[in-house]
């Protein structure tokens, strides 16, 4: 499974369940400026964790929160492993 894709595939599906507009996933994004609010940030957290059985928030607790979508993906990434 493509971790890239589930999570923008997330970003997407989240985005239309609630009405929100997305902006471009881009790696330089910054997540505040993705267009969603923490809300939709918790569901595609949740959402990931049963698609991807990870969730790297949790999984450490000394984990430096990413800042820009390039960042959420590596955490997944980089969680996964």
């Amino acid at each position: 499974m493509d971790i890239r894709s589930e999570i923008i595939n997330q970003f997407k599906q989240v985005a239309d369940e609630q009405g929100m507009p997305l902006a471009s996933l881009t790696d330089h994004l910054t997540l505040l400026d993705a267009g969603l609010d923490s809300l939709c940030f918790a569901m595609i957290v949740a959402k990931l964790e049963v698609k991807l059985g990870v969730d790297p928030f949790s999984a450490s607790e000394d984990a430096v929160f990413p800042v820009t979508f390039g960042e959420f993906v590596h955490f997944y990434e980089n969680a996964a492993k």
